[in-house]
This record gives C-alpha cells, sequence and structure tokens, in this order.
C-alpha cells in the first residue's frame, strides 16, 4: 500500500458530514499528473524531435502508456518502429510534471498526421483535442482476417468482473479510477491497468502488450470497467481485439465502430447477465432461448 499511496494515489484530509454530525478524516484519491509525451526521430546525424501530446494520467506505467498512446493513435505502426522498446528510453522529470521521450529507430516515418491535436487530452476524454472528425479515426494495422474463429461461454464471461475488481488494487484503495483488462477467452486475467483516464488505461494495457510483441489481441477479451466510448472501441480495434466486454453501457457511436471493424461488444456485463450490442460473425455464443420484450 505504500507504493500506491506515493505513486499513484494521495492522502488528503476530509470532513465527511452525515446529517448532522461531522467529522474529520484522511481520505486517500487517485492522483492524476500532465505527462507530456514526446517523440525523436528521423536519421542519427539529424534527429527531430516533437512534442505530441500532453495527457492527464495516473503516474504509473508511463513507458507503456506512451507507447500505447503513440500506436492507437497511428503516429507508429509496430514494437519495431521504437528504438529499444525493452527500455526505459529517455526521460526528463521537471517540477510538477513529468516528459517521456520515445525515440523512434531511424527508419520509422512517424504519422505525424495522426497528431494533430490541440495538444491536451484530458484525463476524461481521449479526442477532446482532435481538430476534425477525420483525424479522430485511425485505420488498424490488423484486418479481419488475422482473427480465427472464437466461442465465448456465458458462464465464463459472468465471472469477469469479479475477478477484474478482484485485482483493482488503485480502485480498492481510492474507489475512483478506471481498470482495462486482458483475459483469455477461458477467463484468465493477463494483464491489467489502472488510471483515472479510462483511454489511459487502454493505452497502457496496449502498450504493454506491443512492447511484449503480443499484438494483435485477437484471441483475448477486452473488459472495460466502466462504459465502452467510440475511443475506446477505436483503440481496440487498432490492437486488433475482437472481444470487448463493458461493465457499463455503450455509446451510439461506439456500436457503429464494432459493426464497422466487426468486433463482438458486451454491454452491462455482470454476473448473471449482459447485452449484445454486435456479434461478430467470427465469434460464436450459445444462447439458450429468445425471449421477446413486450
Amino acid at each position: 500500500m505504500e507504493g500506491l499511496q506515493s505513486a499513484s494515489a494521495k492522502q488528503v484530509p476530509v470532513q465527511r458530514v452525515n446529517g448532522s454530525v461531522s467529522s474529520l478524516f484522511s481520505d486517500l484519491l487517485s492522483v492524476e499528473e500532465p505527462l507530456e509525451i514526446s517523440i525523436s526521430y528521423g536519421p542519427l546525424a539529424m534527429r527531430e524531435q516533437k512534442n505530441i501530446s500532453v495527457t492527464m494520467r495516473t503516474p504509473g506505467n508511463d513507458r507503456e502508456l506512451a507507447a500505447g498512446f503513440l500506436f492507437t493513435e497511428g503516429i507508429i505502426g509496430s514494437r519495431r518502429d521504437i528504438e529499444d522498446p525493452d527500455q526505459e528510453g529517455m526521460e526528463r522529470s521537471l517540477p510538477g510534471q513529468h516528459i517521456i521521450q520515445v525515440a523512434l529507430n531511424e527508419n520509422c516515418i512517424p504519422q505525424l498526421q495522426q497528431s494533430d491535436r490541440n495538444f491536451y487530452t484530458t484525463s476524461s476524454c481521449g479526442v477532446c483535442g482532435k481538430s476534425s472528425i477525420q483525424s479522430i479515426k485511425t485505420v488498424s494495422p490488423f484486418s479481419k482476417s488475422d482473427r480465427s474463429y472464437l466461442t465465448l461461454v456465458p458462464d465464463t464471461l459472468y465471472q469477469l468482473p469479479g475477478k477484474l475488481r478482484a485485482a483493482q488494487s488503485g480502485f480498492a484503495a481510492t474507489g475512483g479510477i478506471h481498470a482495462s483488462g486482458l483475459f483469455t477467452i477461458d477467463g484468465e486475467l493477463l494483464l491489467l491497468r489502472e488510471d483515472v483516464g479510462r483511454h489511459n488505461a487502454l493505452d497502457k494495457l496496449i502498450g504493454s502488450a506491443l512492447i511484449s510483441d503480443l499484438l494483435p489481441l485477437s484471441q483475448h477479451i477486452l473488459l472495460l470497467s466502466g462504459r465502452a466510448s467510440f475511443e475506446l472501441i477505436q483503440k481496440a480495434a487498432m490492437a486488433g481485439i475482437a472481444v470487448v466486454a463493458a461493465i457499463g453501457a455503450p455509446s451510439s457511436l461506439a456500436v457503429d465502430l464494432a459493426k464497422e471493424f466487426d468486433i463482438t461488444l458486451l454491454g452491462f456485463l455482470k454476473e448473471s447477465r449482459f447485452n449484445i450490442y454486435h456479434l461478430s460473425e467470427r465469434v460464436k455464443m450459445p444462447v439458450a432461448e429468445e425471449v421477446s420484450n413486450r
């Protein structure tokens, strides 16, 4: 718990009011701090540097966050584009903020048109800085043909929220943090990342998979601790994920994008129920019976 408090959570004094009685106590809050992501690229003798974005995030797994962000934004196309993905890379710390610079291979040409942003991303919105509708949608390097046929078992799906919650140390401590979990089709939790920003949590998870050379994630289930928004489905599509389940609701645009990329999208996943918003042609799901809503 000490590591959690010092890195991603902070103790603050709070006055609690219950009816007509107030009391003082210490509360543990999730930390939200800016991270500046930049890249260095080009021939070794003529390296250029470019600031890509500032994102408000929970400290921790910053290297994964930067790698995942660059990939899901379409600025880089693979693990090979990063000069040394297994190393921390160049990082500079300044008072009150953190800057991470990702060194790209000299033969990598970053797609900087994909970074068409107003240079600031809040923890609640990963596309708010986009300056055009065209720059919101990126193109996945993985095609539908990269996926094999999968079978989802409802009883396995029902167990996923409990497994995610049990592994969420940040949420258990603060109650104010999002999570993205990567599961096998059999329900084994492989990766979990937390952040105050739901898009940051997913970028950290995808960045971890990218650095570990696990992409595409076509044989896995992505579980989101909250709602499924357009940007999260877009990031899932970039990573080649075939199944996305959310504990909350999807947006209409998230459903449209899931259909476009043929991603199976489930919402309101609980211990005994879920909604199917799109079922991929490559995913089989046994359904015991259909009940009309009358």
